[in-house]
Order: C-alpha cells, then structure tokens, then sequence
C-alpha cells in the first residue's frame, strides 16, 4: 500500500514531528511504502520525501528550530495565501508521481483543504489527525474554518492524540463528526530508552550532575509551559532542576534566576532529537520528570519519554495528560502556577526512593502495555486498508467504466486489430 503524509513543519522538533517520524518508521517496516511532503530537507531513511518550499514558514505558538518564525495568525492574506499556495503546488507534483492510494494529513490547518482538493483531482481519499496546537492556533485565527469544515465532511476518518484532543475537536466542528472520529494516542519505541552510561556520565560532567538528584523538564520555552512556575520553586527543591528546550520565555526564565540567586537551575538549551541517544539519556539521568503547564496539553508526549525511561512524572492536570497518569499510582497530579505544590510533590519523591521506584516501574508498565508504536500503527493500517482508494479507480468511477471492463474492452480491442477487422 502506498501512504502519503502531509506535514506543514519540520520533521525534527516538536510531538506531532516525533509522531509522525516513528509511525511512518514503523508502517515502512510493515511492507507499505511511504512518502512525506514537509519543509525539510532532512531524509528518514526508507520513505521517499518531496520537499515545500513555502516563502516563509509560520507557527502556530513556537518551533525550536524556527524561532523567527511568524505565527499564523498574525500573517496577512497574502501571506498566508502564497504559503498555501506552495503546499497545494508540491502536493500536485508529489501525488502526481507517486500516486497514493491514502493520505494521512497531521494537523487541521491549511493541509485538509488541500486533501480535499487533491480528492477532488485525483480521487485519493484522505483522513486528519488533529495534535491539538493545531485547535489552538484555530480558537483566534478561524480564516481557514470553511475549508476546514469542507474537508471535515469528506474526509473518511478524523484521530485525535486524546480524550481532551477529540473533544475539542467535536466542540469546534460539531459533534455530528463523531461517527467517523476516534482517539489513537502518541507512543514511543521502548528500545531507544536503554539505560546508556556512556551519554549519563557525559551529561554529568557537561552539566556538573554527578551525585545530585536531578528534576527535568523538557519542551518549548513559552508561557503556556509554565516553567516560570518551576523556576520559582527552584530555591525549595531539594535537588537540581534540569531544564532543557528553548523559545520566547528563556530570556524571562534567565532574568528570573539571576533574580532570585538561584544556583540549582540549568538551562541547557534546545538538544537536538536527531541524536537519539544522547536526547533520551536526559530522561534516563532524570530522578524526578516534571510537566508544569498551564494550558490544556493536548497529550504531552514528553511524559511519554520520561515513563519510558523509568522516570517517575509529576504533571499538572490539564488536557490530555489525564489519559495517561493514574494520581498516586503511575505519577502525580499538582495544581498548575503552583510553585508551592510542585516543590512539595517533587521532594516527596527524591526524599523516598522506594515511592520513586514504584511510580517509575507503573509509568513504565503503562507505556508498555499501552503506548507502543507497534499498537498504534497497527490502527493506522487497519484504517489505511479500509479507505485505500488509487486515482485509476477515480477515474474510472467519474467516467462511467471500471478498470475490470476497461480491460476486457482493451482486449477485445487488441484482437480485432491483430485479425485485421
């Protein structure tokens, strides 16, 4: 079967990029062949990649690797017009040569109305997997609300990342889409969080760890992170708080620290995943995985990685993070902008191994049995198989004949030219 995927960022930086790097590895494994179109030049080994080149890229809050980027919302029409323009151009070129039979689109946003499109052209049917920043960037910019709800109607299937994801998603665009929506959550592949001692020791000595209990964060430095609130307890802490990411807080967050004379924070700044080994050894060193934001998370595929990892997660109880953490069992909930609650909750854990192991070895458990790559792709494929459709039966169907006749009349064709009638 021959997937195509459409992607509006770069392939490294964010969750819906991790998400659809490792469940397009895993569906290549499975036999299918792939392709991607998105602006990166970077290749994922096996799939075949068409590059857009849009005139300038946007955001919907922040991207590490695109931080002078503009946000959607604040482009004008043209702008927001030419970059469409570009996506359109480069998927007519790429489905015109690798002629899918399905197209996966991530990300509600400027690419389901050009699957539409595409329907329209070449008959490709297509499904949406909405990440939830996608909702967000939708909530103050709804320029792209009637080409969305177009594309809605058609589409064969629509995924959300989480129970919260989903529901929004129903709230924004009506709940009749209900019949043909389902939830498939983010996963993580268990062989890339072997303990590694070689990368530990190396972030030991880079961030001067060794012998301390380490509390991480891992993620964009925006307001919507909440890390100012970590910061904050920082002086409570009874350990060194971690923090790795970039983005337009990080100046804030440095102004905070230097305020407050704090000497157990380190900013290490954005780690680029495409060192795998090195990225996750950061979960692995970790004691303690704090999630501190104060918006509604679609799914937080960061404390995915830390429960992987054995890391024991302390996270705020907004959006989709409720769909993985059972309270006082495989992690813990705190109240968020709560520096208070998060210093006390952290503590209680470095101060208790015992407690820290149980929690660590139930978010591991929970991964296991439930947020896998192997399982979720197997959901994917079972939806890819039941809405493949090829441009030849399109053409066929819209024309009045099916590819069966066709070749029966195409051979009855060759042999009346061979007997000369």
């Amino acid at each position: 079967m021959k997937i195509l995927y459409l992607y509006m960022f770069p392939l490294w930086g964010n969750g819906s990029a991790a998400f659809l790097r490792e469940l397009t590895g895993e569906i290549v494994k499975r036999g299918h062949t792939v392709a991607i179109i998105a602006p990166d030049k970077r290749k994922l080994p096996g799939i075949k990649h068409y590059v857009v080149e849009p005139p300038q890229m946007g955001v919907f809050v922040g991207h590490p690797e695109l931080p002078r980027a503009k946000r959607f919302e604040d482009m004008n029409g043209k702008e927001l017009g030419y970059i469409y323009a570009s996506y359109l151009k480069a998927t007519i070129d790429a489905v015109s040569e690798f002629d899918p039979e399905i197209i996966h689109v991530f990300h509600t946003a400027f690419l389901p109305g050009i699957a539409r499109l595409i329907k329209i052209l070449f008959g490709i049917k297509f499904i949406i997997t909405t990440h939830g920043s996608d909702l967000n960037y939708l909530s103050s910019d709804n320029r792209f609300i009637g080409l969305i709800n177009d594309a809605n109607r058609v589409a064969r299937f629509i995924t959300a990342n989480s129970d919260f994801t989903k529901r929004w998603y129903l709230d924004m665009f009506g709940d009749d889409l209900r019949r043909k929506s389902s939830v498939i959550m983010g996963g993580v592949n268990l062989s890339n969080y072997k303990r590694d001692p070689g990368e530990i020791t190396f972030i030991n000595k880079k961030y001067n760890l060794f012998n301390k209990k380490v509390v991480l964060f891992t993620g964009r430095l925006t307001e919507n992170k909440g890390v100012i609130y970590l910061v904050r307890a920082a002086a409570s802490i009874n350990g060194t708080v971690l923090i790795v990411g970039d983005g337009s807080e990080r100046k804030h967050l440095e102004h905070e620290i230097k305020k407050r004379r704090l000497r157990n924070v380190v900013l290490a700044g954005y780690i680029n995943p495409t060192n795998l080994r090195f990225f996750h050894a950061f979960y692995e060193r970790a004691d303690v995985y704090i999630s501190s934001s104060v918006w509604e998370e679609p799914l937080g595929l960061t404390i995915l990685e830390a429960m992987a990892a054995h890391a024991p997660v302390v996270a705020t109880r907004k959006g989709g993070v409720v769909s993985l953490i059972k309270n006082g069992v495989n992690g813990f909930f705190i109240r968020p902008r709560n520096s208070k609650q998060i210093a006390e909750t952290i503590n209680m854990l470095l101060e208790n191994d015992a407690l820290r192991k149980k929690i660590a070895d139930e978010a591991y458990n929970t991964v296991r049995e439930r947020f896998t790559w192997d399982k979720i792709a197997d959901q994917f494929e079972a939806i890819y198989k039941q809405f493949r459709y090829s441009t030849s039966e399109y053409i066929a169907r819209v024309k009045g004949t099916s590819p069966q006749l066709s070749g029966i009349i195409g051979s009855i064709n060759q042999f009346f030219a061979r007997n000369g009638s």
